[in-house]
C-alpha cells in the first residue's frame, strides 16, 4: 500500500486503533505489518487466516469496510493484495 507522505500519520493511527480487532477476526492467526526500508509511504499488511473463506467474511464484514473506508482515500497508488501458499518454512 502506498500513501501519500501527509496522510502516513493517518494511515497508522487508523491501523493502531483496528488491528486488535482484525487480529481477533475469526480465522485470522497472524496481523503484522511492515513498512519499505527506501520508501518509506509504502506498507505491507501480512497476516495468516485458517481459509480463503475466512478471508472473504473478513473482506465481506463491517469491520474490513470500516477500515477500508478510512484508509482508501489515502492512497497515492493503487493497492496491490495477494493471497499465497507456503511451500517451505524454516525455523
Amino acid at each position: 500500500m502506498s500513501f501519500e507522505p501527509s496522510k502516513i500519520e493517518e494511515f497508522l493511527a487508523n491501523f493502531e486503533a483496528n488491528k486488535i480487532k482484525i487480529r481477533n477476526f475469526e480465522g485470522c492467526n497472524f496481523l503484522e505489518l511492515y513498512r519499505d526500508q527506501n520508501n518509506t509511504n509504502i506498507f505491507f499488511t501480512y497476516s495468516y487466516w485458517d481459509s480463503e473463506n475466512d478471508l472473504n467474511n473478513y473482506r465481506h464484514s463491517k469491520l474490513f469496510k470500516s477500515v477500508w473506508a478510512k484508509t482508501k482515500p489515502l492512497f497515492n497508488a493503487k493497492p496491490e493484495a495477494w493471497s499465497v501458499d507456503k511451500l517451505v518454512c524454516l525455523n
